[in-house]
Protein backbone atom coordinates (compact mmCIF):
# COMPACT_ATOMS: atom_id res chain seq x y z
CA UNK A 1 0.00 0.00 0.00
CA UNK A 2 3.07 2.48 1.29
CA UNK A 3 4.09 1.92 -2.69
CA UNK A 4 0.47 2.72 -4.95
CA UNK A 5 0.51 6.48 -3.35
CA UNK A 6 2.72 9.12 -1.21
CA UNK A 7 0.05 11.68 0.12
CA UNK A 8 1.00 14.96 -0.44
CA UNK A 9 0.43 17.58 2.74
CA UNK A 10 -1.32 14.45 4.76
CA UNK A 11 -1.43 16.12 7.63
CA UNK A 12 -2.86 19.13 6.50
CA UNK A 13 -5.57 17.53 4.30
CA UNK A 14 -6.28 15.49 7.55
CA UNK A 15 -5.92 18.66 9.68
CA UNK A 16 -8.37 20.38 7.60
CA UNK A 17 -11.27 17.73 8.53
CA UNK A 18 -11.25 18.67 12.01
CA UNK A 19 -12.33 15.13 12.79
CA UNK A 20 -14.92 14.24 15.47
CA UNK A 21 -13.93 11.04 17.16
CA UNK A 22 -17.73 9.96 16.62
CA UNK A 23 -18.35 11.98 13.45
CA UNK A 24 -19.06 9.91 9.28
CA UNK A 25 -16.07 11.01 7.14
CA UNK A 26 -15.50 10.14 3.76
CA UNK A 27 -12.36 9.75 1.70
CA UNK A 28 -13.55 10.19 -1.60
CA UNK A 29 -10.33 8.74 -3.33
CA UNK A 30 -9.05 6.56 -1.48
CA UNK A 31 -6.09 4.98 -3.89
CA UNK A 32 -3.49 3.21 -1.43
CA UNK A 33 -5.61 4.37 1.59
CA UNK A 34 -2.76 7.07 3.20
CA UNK A 35 -5.62 9.24 3.98
CA UNK A 36 -7.97 6.44 5.30
CA UNK A 37 -5.72 5.71 7.47
CA UNK A 38 -4.59 8.46 9.00
CA UNK A 39 -8.15 9.22 9.02
CA UNK A 40 -8.63 6.33 11.17
CA UNK A 41 -6.17 7.14 13.85
CA UNK A 42 -8.66 10.38 14.98
CA UNK A 43 -11.84 8.03 14.90
CA UNK A 44 -13.35 6.19 18.01
CA UNK A 45 -15.43 3.54 18.28
CA UNK A 46 -18.59 5.16 17.20
CA UNK A 47 -16.60 7.06 14.38
CA UNK A 48 -17.49 6.03 10.68
CA UNK A 49 -15.21 6.18 7.40
CA UNK A 50 -16.18 5.38 3.93
CA UNK A 51 -13.84 4.94 1.16
CA UNK A 52 -14.45 5.64 -2.27
CA UNK A 53 -12.43 4.53 -5.25
CA UNK A 54 -13.39 2.89 -8.92
CA UNK A 55 -10.37 1.11 -9.37
CA UNK A 56 -9.83 -2.73 -8.61
CA UNK A 57 -6.32 -2.07 -7.60
CA UNK A 58 -8.13 -0.17 -4.85
CA UNK A 59 -10.17 -2.50 -3.57
CA UNK A 60 -7.11 -4.87 -2.83
CA UNK A 61 -5.27 -1.71 -1.04
CA UNK A 62 -8.77 -1.71 1.13
CA UNK A 63 -8.71 -5.19 1.76
CA UNK A 64 -5.18 -4.31 4.04
CA UNK A 65 -7.51 -2.47 6.52
CA UNK A 66 -8.81 -4.18 9.43
CA UNK A 67 -10.73 -1.85 11.43
CA UNK A 68 -14.42 -1.99 12.05
CA UNK A 69 -14.98 2.07 11.43
CA UNK A 70 -14.13 1.90 7.96
CA UNK A 71 -16.28 0.71 4.82
CA UNK A 72 -14.94 0.62 0.89
CA UNK A 73 -17.12 1.31 -1.56
CA UNK A 74 -16.36 0.35 -5.18
CA UNK A 75 -17.33 3.67 -7.11
CA UNK A 76 -16.49 6.88 -8.53
CA UNK A 77 -17.30 9.66 -6.04
CA UNK A 78 -19.55 11.82 -8.80
CA UNK A 79 -22.07 8.55 -6.90
CA UNK A 80 -21.49 9.72 -3.72
CA UNK A 81 -25.07 10.79 -2.55
CA UNK A 82 -26.33 7.05 -3.77
CA UNK A 83 -23.84 5.16 -2.12
CA UNK A 84 -24.04 6.72 1.33
CA UNK A 85 -27.55 6.21 0.73
CA UNK A 86 -27.26 2.50 -0.04
CA UNK A 87 -25.10 2.35 3.50
CA UNK A 88 -28.40 4.30 5.39
CA UNK A 89 -25.83 7.51 5.48
CA UNK A 90 -27.06 10.78 4.82
CA UNK A 91 -25.47 13.29 6.20
CA UNK A 92 -21.58 13.28 6.94
CA UNK A 93 -19.72 15.56 9.05
CA UNK A 94 -16.64 15.68 6.54
CA UNK A 95 -15.17 15.20 2.89
CA UNK A 96 -12.00 14.60 1.78
CA UNK A 97 -10.44 14.30 -1.88
CA UNK A 98 -7.05 13.94 -3.60
CA UNK A 99 -8.27 14.75 -7.02
CA UNK A 100 -6.08 13.34 -10.59
CA UNK A 101 -4.23 10.63 -11.08
CA UNK A 102 -2.54 8.07 -8.21
CA UNK A 103 1.28 7.63 -7.87
CA UNK A 104 0.82 3.94 -8.53
CA UNK A 105 -1.39 4.55 -11.74
CA UNK A 106 1.29 6.28 -13.74
CA UNK A 107 3.75 3.76 -12.64
CA UNK A 108 1.97 0.81 -13.57
CA UNK A 109 3.20 1.12 -17.60
CA UNK A 110 0.35 -1.46 -18.49
CA UNK A 111 -2.52 0.96 -17.26
CA UNK A 112 -1.01 3.47 -20.29
CA UNK A 113 -0.97 6.22 -18.29
CA UNK A 114 2.67 7.04 -18.12
CA UNK A 115 5.20 8.28 -20.68
CA UNK A 116 7.54 5.61 -19.74
CA UNK A 117 8.00 2.35 -21.95
CA UNK A 118 5.50 1.32 -24.03
CA UNK A 119 1.91 0.17 -23.40
CA UNK A 120 -1.46 0.15 -25.10
CA UNK A 121 -3.43 3.49 -25.24
CA UNK A 122 -5.84 2.96 -22.55
CA UNK A 123 -6.12 5.52 -19.88
CA UNK A 124 -8.99 4.32 -17.74
CA UNK A 125 -9.57 4.80 -14.28
CA UNK A 126 -12.22 1.94 -14.02
CA UNK A 127 -11.05 -0.78 -16.04
CA UNK A 128 -15.14 -1.54 -16.94
CA UNK A 129 -15.59 1.87 -18.80
CA UNK A 130 -16.02 1.43 -22.89
CA UNK A 131 -14.34 4.65 -23.77
CA UNK A 132 -10.53 4.38 -23.71
CA UNK A 133 -7.19 6.36 -24.49
CA UNK A 134 -7.11 4.83 -28.17
CA UNK A 135 -11.11 5.70 -28.73
CA UNK A 136 -9.86 9.33 -28.13
CA UNK A 137 -6.81 9.58 -29.89
CA UNK A 138 -8.03 7.34 -32.88
CA UNK A 139 -12.03 8.29 -33.33
CA UNK A 140 -12.46 11.99 -32.29
CA UNK A 141 -12.34 14.67 -34.63
CA UNK A 142 -9.59 17.37 -34.74
CA UNK A 143 -11.66 19.77 -33.77
CA UNK A 144 -12.68 17.56 -30.50
CA UNK A 145 -8.77 17.12 -30.16
CA UNK A 146 -7.88 20.51 -30.40
CA UNK A 147 -10.43 21.33 -27.75
CA UNK A 148 -9.05 19.06 -25.27
CA UNK A 149 -5.30 19.25 -25.77
CA UNK A 150 -5.67 23.08 -24.99
CA UNK A 151 -8.37 22.81 -22.11
CA UNK A 152 -7.62 19.92 -20.68
CA UNK A 153 -3.45 19.48 -21.29
CA UNK A 154 -3.31 23.56 -22.00
CA UNK A 155 -1.26 22.92 -24.85
CA UNK A 156 -0.38 25.74 -27.12
CA UNK A 157 -0.03 24.31 -30.00
CA UNK A 158 -2.91 21.81 -29.30
CA UNK A 159 -4.84 22.76 -32.88
CA UNK A 160 -1.75 22.13 -35.09
CA UNK A 161 -0.76 18.65 -32.60
CA UNK A 162 -4.65 17.91 -33.24
CA UNK A 163 -3.82 18.12 -36.88
CA UNK A 164 -0.65 15.91 -36.89
CA UNK A 165 -2.38 12.84 -34.83
CA UNK A 166 -5.60 12.73 -37.14
CA UNK A 167 -3.29 12.71 -40.11
CA UNK A 168 -0.91 9.72 -38.83
CA UNK A 169 -4.48 8.62 -38.35
CA UNK A 170 -4.59 8.21 -42.16
CA UNK A 171 -1.69 5.70 -42.16
CA UNK A 172 -3.06 3.65 -39.58
CA UNK A 173 -4.35 3.38 -35.86
CA UNK A 174 -1.89 4.96 -33.24
CA UNK A 175 -2.37 2.31 -30.76
CA UNK A 176 0.36 2.18 -27.84
CA UNK A 177 1.64 5.37 -25.58
CA UNK A 178 5.28 4.51 -27.68
CA UNK A 179 3.24 5.37 -30.98
CA UNK A 180 1.39 8.65 -29.45
CA UNK A 181 4.76 9.77 -28.37
CA UNK A 182 6.35 8.87 -31.54
CA UNK A 183 3.64 11.48 -33.40
CA UNK A 184 4.27 14.09 -30.09
CA UNK A 185 7.84 14.45 -30.74
CA UNK A 186 8.04 16.77 -34.22
CA UNK A 187 5.89 18.65 -31.83
CA UNK A 188 7.05 19.03 -28.05
CA UNK A 189 9.24 22.07 -27.47
CA UNK A 190 13.16 21.42 -27.18
CA UNK A 191 14.19 20.47 -23.89
CA UNK A 192 10.87 20.08 -22.53
CA UNK A 193 9.75 17.18 -24.12
CA UNK A 194 8.61 14.93 -21.03
CA UNK A 195 6.42 18.01 -19.95
CA UNK A 196 4.86 18.45 -23.26
CA UNK A 197 4.43 14.48 -23.33
CA UNK A 198 2.87 14.38 -20.03
CA UNK A 199 0.62 17.11 -20.58
CA UNK A 200 -0.73 15.39 -23.38
CA UNK A 201 -1.53 12.11 -21.48
CA UNK A 202 -3.04 14.52 -19.07
CA UNK A 203 -5.68 16.01 -21.25
CA UNK A 204 -6.14 12.42 -23.01
CA UNK A 205 -6.33 10.78 -19.43
CA UNK A 206 -8.95 13.77 -18.25
CA UNK A 207 -11.77 13.14 -21.51
CA UNK A 208 -11.08 9.35 -21.00
CA UNK A 209 -12.30 9.38 -17.23
CA UNK A 210 -14.50 12.70 -17.42
CA UNK A 211 -13.04 13.79 -14.73
CA UNK A 212 -13.95 17.68 -14.63
CA UNK A 213 -17.98 16.12 -15.35
CA UNK A 214 -17.07 13.78 -12.24
CA UNK A 215 -15.88 16.81 -10.15
CA UNK A 216 -18.63 19.18 -11.16
CA UNK A 217 -21.30 16.26 -10.26
CA UNK A 218 -19.18 15.26 -6.72
CA UNK A 219 -19.28 19.11 -5.67
CA UNK A 220 -22.33 19.89 -5.74
CA UNK A 221 -23.56 16.64 -4.15
CA UNK A 222 -21.13 17.22 -1.04
CA UNK A 223 -23.58 20.00 -0.29
CA UNK A 224 -26.19 17.97 0.10
CA UNK A 225 -24.48 15.80 2.24
CA UNK A 226 -22.48 17.30 4.45
CA UNK A 227 -23.83 18.58 7.93
CA UNK A 228 -23.73 22.21 8.97
CA UNK A 229 -20.27 22.88 10.38
CA UNK A 230 -18.98 19.69 8.89
CA UNK A 231 -15.13 20.51 6.28
CA UNK A 232 -15.13 19.78 2.66
CA UNK A 233 -11.19 19.07 1.83
CA UNK A 234 -10.27 19.26 -1.77
CA UNK A 235 -6.21 18.67 -3.26
CA UNK A 236 -5.76 19.34 -6.98
CA UNK A 237 -3.04 19.24 -9.44
CA UNK A 238 -4.38 21.16 -12.02
CA UNK A 239 -5.64 24.90 -12.62
CA UNK A 240 -9.03 23.70 -14.44
CA UNK A 241 -9.67 21.38 -11.74
CA UNK A 242 -8.45 24.10 -8.89
CA UNK A 243 -10.89 26.78 -10.35
CA UNK A 244 -13.76 24.46 -10.13
CA UNK A 245 -13.12 23.78 -6.34
CA UNK A 246 -12.41 27.14 -5.82
CA UNK A 247 -15.77 28.90 -7.65
CA UNK A 248 -17.91 25.92 -5.65
CA UNK A 249 -16.22 26.79 -2.34
CA UNK A 250 -16.75 30.76 -3.24
CA UNK A 251 -19.82 31.06 -5.17
CA UNK A 252 -21.89 28.06 -4.66
CA UNK A 253 -21.59 26.85 -8.15
CA UNK A 254 -18.89 25.63 -10.55
CA UNK A 255 -19.55 27.76 -13.29
CA UNK A 256 -21.06 31.72 -13.38
CA UNK A 257 -22.03 33.94 -9.94
CA UNK A 258 -22.88 33.76 -6.80
CA UNK A 259 -26.84 33.29 -6.69
CA UNK A 260 -29.10 35.80 -4.43
CA UNK A 261 -32.14 35.56 -2.52
CA UNK A 262 -34.88 38.11 -2.44
CA UNK A 263 -33.14 40.41 0.17
CA UNK A 264 -29.77 40.39 -2.11
CA UNK A 265 -28.20 37.27 0.43
CA UNK A 266 -25.52 35.32 -1.64
CA UNK A 267 -27.20 31.75 -1.42
CA UNK A 268 -23.80 29.19 -1.10
CA UNK A 269 -23.32 26.00 0.68
CA UNK A 270 -19.89 26.64 1.91
CA UNK A 271 -17.44 28.98 3.32
CA UNK A 272 -13.67 29.30 2.68
CA UNK A 273 -11.76 28.49 5.68
CA UNK A 274 -8.13 29.36 4.02
CA UNK A 275 -8.43 32.39 1.65
CA UNK A 276 -5.62 30.90 -0.21
CA UNK A 277 -4.92 27.75 -1.04
CA UNK A 278 -2.33 25.81 1.14
CA UNK A 279 0.60 24.81 -0.71
CA UNK A 280 3.21 22.19 0.33
CA UNK A 281 6.59 23.39 2.04
CA UNK A 282 10.06 23.16 1.17
CA UNK A 283 10.42 20.00 3.20
CA UNK A 284 7.53 18.51 1.51
CA UNK A 285 8.72 19.36 -1.78
CA UNK A 286 12.16 17.70 -1.24
CA UNK A 287 10.48 14.80 -0.44
CA UNK A 288 7.50 14.79 -2.75
CA UNK A 289 8.24 16.08 -6.66
CA UNK A 290 4.25 15.66 -7.23
CA UNK A 291 3.61 18.45 -4.28
CA UNK A 292 4.73 20.71 -6.70
CA UNK A 293 1.94 21.65 -8.46
CA UNK A 294 -1.18 21.02 -5.43
CA UNK A 295 -3.42 23.23 -3.64
CA UNK A 296 -5.19 22.45 -0.97
CA UNK A 297 -8.69 24.29 -0.60
CA UNK A 298 -10.71 23.87 2.92
CA UNK A 299 -14.35 24.77 3.32
CA UNK A 300 -16.60 24.67 5.76
CA UNK A 301 -20.51 24.11 5.47
CA UNK A 302 -22.59 27.18 6.62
Amino acid sequence: MSDYHVPVMLQECVGGLAIKPDGIYVDVTFGGGGHSKEILKHLGDNGRLFGFDQDVDAKQNALAIENRSFTFVQANFRHLKRYLKLHGVKQVDGILGDLGISSYQIDAVERGFSIRGDAELDMRMDKNAKLTAKNVVNEYSEEQLHKILGMYGEIKNAKTLASAIVSQRFGGAISTTGELMEVLKGYAPRNRENKYFAQVFQAIRIEVNDEMGALEDFLEQSAEVIKPGGRLVIESYHSLEDRMVKNFINKGKVFGEVEKDFFGNELKPFKAVNRKPIVADQQELTRNSRSRSAKLRVAVRL
